[in-house]
């Protein structure tokens, strides 16, 4: 599902009423109508206005609402001479039906009409904004979410960016959103997300071809998508078709990493996986993984891959359709150069996770050496190494952020967290729909690894092994979630929920 940009939207108007003839205040017109209904449904509103298209959704819904027999009040943060447009129009008419109108720029009296109403419609600034709240509408925001009340949101919620999904000094936490042709990125980007309630987006009459014809390159990840980019199964088909995947994992103390992103990779549908692993954790290895294989190797004083493991692995990759680096793999220092090795030296689509990105943390520019396709997966944290920017400013604009990654390391980045986002070296991003915060737990980012692994080895492409991969992984968790509760799951529930969010795809295709 495309998501807009605020300037995307406001093209989409423009070509609307410019190129097409529909007037703007139609437009109006359609959004303020859904909302009267949404309303409606919600209980008896009260309505905190701006000056723009926003507040005159507003005016438009408090219409429809006092034609349903409501009792209604505007709460008018501007001056009714800043007003203008279609914003202007509604209000006259407004005013026009005796609806109860109340100027209040400072905001003062909104805490004393909020006491008396059972709804508040949030049509306070809308789409438009990139600044902190101030003034009036941060009062105005304040009191509501004092209010305690039930909370519809006009658009977005006032204070949410609808660029990036950053709070701009303060937000209203709406219980539902109503937004107007498509969806925007502040809707489903943390932390913007959090504010918005349950969001739907209501058809304004805007031509569907028109839309088609935007350069909109962010997406929502929907289970069609997901499905869609799976890799093709058939009937006669051998473990070899399904992919080999070889995966370089494990150190002492970390046999578990190794462990999970293996069965990750056997759930997620790999027809043979390999642990590489170092020798003495081999028996360990052994027990853990039953339907995996091991490769046992040269290891350094501290039981973790040594640099002299690089020809044998070279080799046994050579068989391979797809290798995944990093899960547990330690970051001392002969094992950090092994791994920068194998980056610049393995040809297969690579996978580099944990310390397989550390390892490149010094000289992220390796990354753009790689002789194959490549994806990493990191959290904020592991990103800020690899591109020198703090992790706060990453998470302000979690799209923008890997995108600019995927463009300056030549890969797919997946940047993992709530709302993981995936982005290519082309410019396109998607947004992750499933997971919960159940999945904030160690070990759950090597089952990933595993799955996207997996993924690649049977044939996806990068790109639609990583937003598929993160896709069924939210899923599995979501599933998992529903069996145990978010509250203590763990990686390996992960696991035992992965074949029945893959076989959601059979119904979502």
């Amino acid at each position: 599902m495309k998501l807009a940009t605020s300037e995307q939207m406001r093209a989409l108007d423009r070509a609307a009423i410019q190129d097409y003839g529909i007037a703007g205040v139609v437009l109006m017109e359609n959004a303020g109508r859904a909302v009267a209904e949404a309303g409606a449904q919600m209980v008896a509103p009260m309505l905190p206005d701006g000056r723009g298209n926003n507040g005159g959704d507003g005016f438009v819904a408090a219409r429809h609402l006092h034609n349903k027999g409501l009792s209604v009040q505007i709460c008018l943060l501007a001056e009714p001479d800043d007003l203008s447009g279609d914003a202007a129009t509604n209000y006259n008419i407004a005013r026009q039906m005796d609806l109860t109108i109340h100027p209040m720029p400072q905001a003062q009296e909104l805490p004393d009409s909020l006491s008396e109403a059972d709804l508040v419609i949030d049509a306070i600034l809308g789409t438009g904004i990139s600044g902190e709240v101030r003034g009036a509408a941060r009062t105005a925001i304040e009191a509501i979410n004092e209010a305690d009340l039930p909370v519809l949101s006009v658009d977005i919620p006032s204070g949410v960016s609808a660029d990036t999904g950053a709070i701009l000094g303060e937000a209203v936490a709406a219980d539902r959103t109503l937004t107007f042709g498509l969806a925007k990125v502040g809707h489903y980007s943390y932390p913007g997300r959090r504010y918005c309630g349950e969001i739907e987006v209501i058809d304004i009459s805007l031509p569907a071809d028109l839309v088609a014809q935007q350069q909109l390159s962010t997406n929502l990840i929907t289970a069609a998508d997901a499905a869609a980019m799976l890799p093709s199964r058939w009937a006669d088909m051998h473990k070899g078709d399904a992919g080999r995947l070889l995966i370089i994992a494990g150190s002492e103390g970390m046999t578990g990493a190794a462990a999970l992103a293996g069965i990750g990779a056997a759930r997620g549908g790999a027809g043979l996986v390999t642990l590489a692993v170092p020798s003495s954790l081999n028996d360990i290895l052994e027990v853990k993984c039953t339907e995996v294989m091991t490769l046992p190797l040269p290891e350094t004083d501290q039981r973790s891959l040594a640099p002299s493991a690089e020809e044998e692995i070279g080799q046994f990759a050579a068989s391979c359709q797809a290798v995944a680096l990093g899960p547990g793999i330690s970051q001392l220092a002969a094992t950090a150069e092994l791994a920068r090795a194998l980056i610049t030296q393995l040809s297969q689509p690579l996978v580099i996770d944990a310390d397989g990105l550390n390892a490149c943390a010094d000289d992220p520019q390796i990354l753009q050496q790689r002789p194959g396709p490549t994806i990493i997966t990191p959290h904020p944290g592991e990103l800020s190494r690899l591109v020198g920017v703090p992790v706060a400013q990453i998470q302000q604009n979690r799209v923008g952020a890997a995108r600019q990654a995927a463009d300056d390391l030549s890969c797919v980045v997946v940047l993992k967290g709530a709302g993981t986002v995936i982005a290519d070296p082309q410019g396109e991003a998607w947004i992750n729909s499933t997971g919960n915060s159940g999945m904030a737990s160690g070990g759950v980012g090597d089952v990933l690894t595993g799955l996207i692994g997996a993924l690649l080895a049977g044939g996806a492409t990068p790109v639609a092994a990583a937003v598929s991969g993160v896709y069924y992984h939210g899923l599995a968790g979501d599933l998992a979630a529903q069996h145990r509760g978010q509250r203590g799951l763990i990686a390996s529930d992960l696991l035992d929920q992965l074949p029945y969010a893959l076989k959601s795809s059979s119904t979502a295709r």
